[in-house]
């Protein structure tokens, strides 16, 4: 199986999957080895990497440190061209399709087809729809994107059946790093009943029920990342438990 079968058998063996998002910047140097080796422990399905800034060279390193590390999938969660490399198992082949800056709806895509072509790296196409968290995230800034409101699950299934149409693969809504509301519930229902792709939801689940209300919801993989930074990697079976029950 490929990866992204791998992932889909995950969602139908466990009812939903857990993917931790690690980012390979500097500010997380020391702990890298130990949140892989509790992630391998803990039952996480899955690893994604990758940020939305890079603050010094040693990203492909750590990359490598990871991937040596890991027994689970490794897979790259695009914050930039610069940090594609060989090794990952795979990558989510991502484009926003919640915001109206074509760099970040094809730009960047067409930068990296190439190298991702002579890297052999598996793609996966994700629609990726940016939600407002509260919290001015990174990728908002980043990116120069407006995000979906979360009161309109309308406008949310426009754009996920939009992207459903163009082929995606899977469809990522996001709260954004360090958000401050998570993805509700009803956005997600909606999102689920509209439409066929599997349901990625991350940013701001700081508490394994909230993972579990919003797999109930329709989501297919839950990912985690600000809450292990903060708490350490500790928490990783409680949302593994919640979410595979």
């Amino acid at each position: 199986m490929n990866i992204f079968q791998t992932l889909t058998h995950i969602r139908d063996q466990k009812g939903a999957g857990y993917i931790v998002l690690i980012d390979p910047d500097k500010k997380n140097e020391s702990l890298i080895e130990q949140q892989v080796s509790v992630a391998n422990e803990a039952g996480v399905d899955a690893l994604f990497v990758g940020g939305s800034l890079m603050m010094d060279s040693k990203c492909h390193e750590r990359v490598a440190r990871i991937k040596s590390a890991s027994d689970i999938p490794v897979i790259f969660f695009p914050g930039g061209l610069s940090q594609l490399n060989p090794h990952y198992d795979a990558m989510l082949f991502m484009s926003v399709i919640s915001g109206r800056n074509p760099h970040y709806l094809i730009g960047e895509q067409v930068l990296s087809a190439p190298v991702v072509k002579d890297l052999g790296i598996e793609t996966i196409p994700t629609g990726y729809m940016l939600f407002d968290g509260g919290a001015n995230s990174t990728v908002e800034f980043m990116s120069g994107t407006k995000p979906i409101p979360m009161n309109r699950p309308d406008i949310a299934v426009a754009h996920g059946l939009a992207g459903q149409y163009l082929g995606m693969k899977l469809l990522y809504l996001e709260a954004g790093s360090g958000a401050k509301i998570s993805i509700p519930t009803e956005v997600i229902s909606a999102m689920a009943k509209s439409v066929d792709c599997p349901l990625i939801v991350g940013g701001g689940i700081r508490e394994p029920k909230e993972a579990e209300k919003r797999v109930l919801a329709g989501a297919s993989f839950i990912v985690t990342g600000t809450v292990i930074e903060d708490n350490g990697s500790a928490m990783m079976k409680e949302f593994a438990d919640a979410i595979h029950s």
